[in-house]
């Protein structure tokens, strides 16, 4: 067996969003005074096992459907290439994601057992949605909604979960973040592949809008993230100092110029489409910052 292939199946660049998001939960707990390194740490296993089998289960009914045939693949779209090119069998491909998402599961079940029956909702969810994205709700308009969730506040109140046993306000306020980063983030990876989404009967928001309406779209849901930050500490549900949040602003402008000035260039977008993922990544560490920097205050 060929590591390196199974390694690249996984998407591995696209795995550290799982760690980044799931410690905004672990820092929404550590303010209360709240931390179990064993939990944490099977908790983040768990996360990343869930993950796995997102990117490698898409992958997988993307080759069964023909989408990955008509992509045209960039460094943040387009699958990871391993099936279309022969070097991993189909059938092979989804059992990994079956035996992914079923220890992940496993792990989950524990936590339901050992920090509350609450958390079981939330697992139910986060399996049925990682199994019926591709060839269900990705054919529903709600795909970059369900991203949204499962990486934003179902990740995240997971994590507060399992060092708590039971579900806050200031998580669930601050999950909101990567919430919709991370359904921004499927959103603009759609601009490139809407021809070929559309050719295998997907239903997406960049597919209802056209391209030139779904940048104006990109524009607001960034803006729009800012906006509950400061909503949020106005009410009282945030921390002020996750006002840090702000420091990724030049970032955000930069991805916003680009997609507005190149919505309908794939080859001028791939830059804007990068500042993206950065914007993603750091704004939603710089929340977890914000959380911790709390605790001095």
């Amino acid at each position: 067996m060929d590591i390196k292939k199974w390694i690249q199946e996984t998407r591995p660049p696209f795995l550290l969003l799982t760690p980044i998001a799931y410690s905004v939960g672990i820092a929404a707990a550590i303010i209360e005074g709240r931390f179990n390194v064993f939990n944490a740490v099977l908790g983040l296993i768990g996360s990343l096992l869930a993950h796995i089998s997102i990117n490698v289960i898409n992958d997988y009914f993307d080759y069964k459907s023909g989408l990955d045939f008509r992509t045209n693949p960039t460094p943040f779209s387009g699958g990871s290439g391993m099936l279309i090119s022969g070097a991993l069998e189909p059938r092979n491909v989804y059992r990994f994601a079956l035996g992914s998402l079923a220890i992940g599961c496993a792990i989950g079940t524990y936590f339901v057992f050992t920090t509350g029956w609450m958390l079981l909702p939330l697992i139910a969810t986060v399996a049925f949605t990682i199994y019926s994205y591709t060839p269900l709700l990705s054919h529903m308009y709600v795909g970059e909604f369900i991203t949204g969730i499962n990486f934003g506040p179902l990740i995240v109140l997971g994590g507060y979960f399992i060092m708590t046993g039971r579900y806050g306000i200031t998580a669930l306020a601050a999950g909101v973040v990567p919430g919709i980063l991370v359904g921004t983030l499927l959103y603009l990876n759609e601009f490139p592949d809407l021809e070929a989404d559309r050719a295998v009967g997907r239903k997406n928001l960049v597919i209802k809008m056209g391209l030139e309406k779904a940048s104006k779209g990109y524009a607001i849901l960034i803006a729009s993230t800012y906006t509950w930050v400061v909503i949020a500490i106005l009410l009282r549900w945030l921390p002020f100092t996750t006002l840090v949040i702000f420091i990724t602003l030049p970032t955000a402008l930069k991805a916003t110029r680009g997609v507005l000035d190149n919505y309908d260039n794939v080859e001028l977008l791939i830059p804007a489409m990068g500042a993206n993922v950065n914007l993603v990544l750091s704004m939603t560490a710089t929340t977890t910052f914000g959380l911790l920097l709390s605790a001095l205050f």
